[in-house]
């Protein structure tokens, strides 16, 4: 991929975001405040929850993309 393609992908992505929170838990809690009432924000947080850090600020995702590369992560 050249500079000027990854450059046009980032402002595609500031834009429209594809990560999971726009593609499938904002559409899902829209259609249960819809079908069942109440607030998206605690309908948002049950669908995808924050992640949960270790003592050096990894997340559970962080460190199994490391292994799946065959890395340590920094301490």
């Amino acid at each position: 991929m050249t500079q000027a393609e990854f450059q046009r992908w980032l402002e595609f992505y500031r834009s429209w975001p594809f990560d999971d929170l726009h593609r499938y838990h904002r559409p899902a809690a829209l259609i249960a405040v819809n079908a069942g009432g109440g607030q998206i924000g605690p309908r948002l947080e049950w669908l995808q929850p924050p992640p949960a850090y270790d003592e050096d600020g990894h997340t559970t995702a962080d460190l199994d993309l490391y292994e799946a590369a065959g890395l340590r992560p920094r301490r």
